[in-house]
């Protein structure tokens, strides 16, 4: 399986340079140069799989064997997910009125990116044990990127990690999932500015390609496509769980709501929809409505500021994953993904080709929620179901009910959860509800923190090569005296 990337400038890699890799060396996002179809027949086998299963197979159908033997591969990702805390991992809980929810929340952060990260890294662990390599992971977050990427590496010998944190665009629980971890390989820098201004210092240090290579650079951001992959798997999990039956042809349609931000989660959809998974997808967004306006008008264009929402970890403005998907839909056209970003990065504004726009429409639907919507949603789901919603996975079942209220006949819909609303207990107080915490996330409070600011008026990036390079010097230095 080879990787191209979207912009067709930059020579094409395997699974393990993909892995490696932040944006492709033109500015580009990597994905595969083609996608396996399957069939009825393997869609009816992998129906009765648990969420493991998928994976496995999915994972195998992209990482060649020649990279990762099999065995290999079903031993890393039982390894990743063995601390979930459902025996599932990922769980549907069915409640009234139709709503079915997929819990993608039982991991170490309580947040759907534990799935995708846990595996994500232990491929990285394979391949640099393999190599006696090591690399630096940067990761900005406004939500909880940051702590599922430290819980997936933390300790990890051959690996530091510099997470860029949004100064109060964070719940108070996510924040403090980052802030205490003391591990040496751990790097935490608060920053004073929203998640566009966040992306700038990444993007600028990566697009230095000698600079990333000189210094192992690598990005667990949803552009990193292994994300992309595992994430595929929720969209399977979730037809499989919903569809009423697996023995009609042609196989029944279900509608796979999905709550975005940066559009990770929806490139993996409209990927899986590519590979012949008959899914409906529906992508709802708080009042930062970029892909929205895309999806309705062809309108791919930046508005004049990130509206903070309780929604926070969707208060997104550039959606970079959407890059894959016009790829996708485009016929895998590089020119015309190039031509269409590089326009958009230049001025900050683009009208989708009415060909482009047709095809993204007739692919998915797609909802703007307003907090007070959010606030509703969650009100209505304790009241009927006494189940608690986090403010993301009310985005979206606020959609399913718009939809109840309108009483039309409609598919099977399953509404995917991302995290648990124990971590925003301001949206739920925000909601007239009681919020409910465990155990492990009140204890947080009381740990002793660690992070460096990073103030406006700073050079950030700056300070972020210059972290970089000091932590490439430590790690040269003791791969000379391994004993120190």
């Amino acid at each position: 399986m080879w990787y191209v990337s979207t912009r067709g400038m930059a020579p094409r890699v395997d699974f393990e340079g993909v892995l490696f890799s932040g944006y492709a060396s033109d500015g580009g996002l990597f994905i595969p140069e083609e996608l396996p179809q399957l069939g009825r027949e393997t869609l009816h086998k992998w129906s009765t799989l648990s969420y493991p299963g998928l994976v496995k197979e999915l994972c195998a159908l992209f990482i060649g064997p020649e990279l990762i033997a099999r065995d290999d591969l079903h031993d890393l990702i039982d390894r990743a997910f063995s601390r979930f805390r459902h025996q599932e991992v990922v769980h549907l809980s069915r409640l009234r009125n139709g709503l079915d929810m997929l819990e993608l929340w039982h991991g170490a952060t309580y947040a759907f990116k534990d799935l995708s990260l846990c595996c994500t890294a232990q491929f990285l662990q394979y391949f640099l044990e393999k190599r006696e390599r090591h690399v630096t992971v940067v990761v900005g977050t406004s939500g909880d990127t940051g702590s599922a990427a430290i819980e997936s590496v933390q300790e990890a010998k051959n690996v530091d990690i510099i997470v860029l944190l949004l100064k109060g665009h964070c719940s108070k629980i996510q924040e403090l999932q980052m802030t205490p971890v003391l591990k040496e390989n751990v790097h935490v820098f608060e920053v004073e500015g929203n998640s566009d201004e966040l992306d700038e210092p990444i993007k600028a240090v990566f697009a230095d390609v000698d600079f990333v290579k000189e210094h192992s650079l690598m990005s667990l951001n949803s552009i990193n496509w292994s994300r992309v992959l595992v994430q595929t798997a929720h969209h399977f999990f979730a037809y499989f769980r919903c569809a009423p039956s697996m023995d009609t042809d042609p196989l029944p349609p279900v509608e796979v709501v999905v709550p975005t931000g940066a559009a990770g989660n929806l490139a993996a959809g409209c990927i899986a929809q590519k590979m012949g998974l008959p899914i409906h997808l529906v992508a709802t967004v708080n009042h930062n409505d970029i892909i929205h306006r895309t999806i309705q008008q062809g309108d791919f264009s930046l508005s004049k500021a990130v509206k903070p929402t309780l929604a926070s970890a969707m208060d997104i403005q550039v959606p970079y994953n959407m890059e894959r998907i016009f790829w996708l839909l485009s016929g895998s056209d590089s020119q015309v993904t190039r031509a269409l970003m590089e326009h958009f990065e230049r001025t900050q504004t683009l009208s989708l080709p009415r060909e482009l726009h047709s095809k993204l429409s007739g692919a998915m639907k797609s909802e703007s929620v307003s907090d007070e919507a959010i606030t509703q949603a969650m009100a209505c789901c304790w009241e009927e179901n006494q189940y608690l919603l986090c403010p993301h996975s009310a985005v979206a079942v606020s959609y399913h009910y718009q939809q109840m209220d309108r009483q039309q006949p409609s598919t099977p819909r399953c509404c995917l959860a991302p995290a648990s609303a124990a971590k925003f207990p301001e949206a739920v107080l925000a909601a007239r509800l009681t919020p409910e915490a465990p155990a492990d996330l009140l204890a947080l409070e009381h740990k002793e923190t660690r992070c460096t600011p990073m103030r406006r008026g700073d050079d950030w990036t700056l300070i972020l090569r210059g972290t970089i390079e000091d932590l490439s010097q430590q790690w040269r230095g003791h791969a000379l005296n391994p004993s120190e």
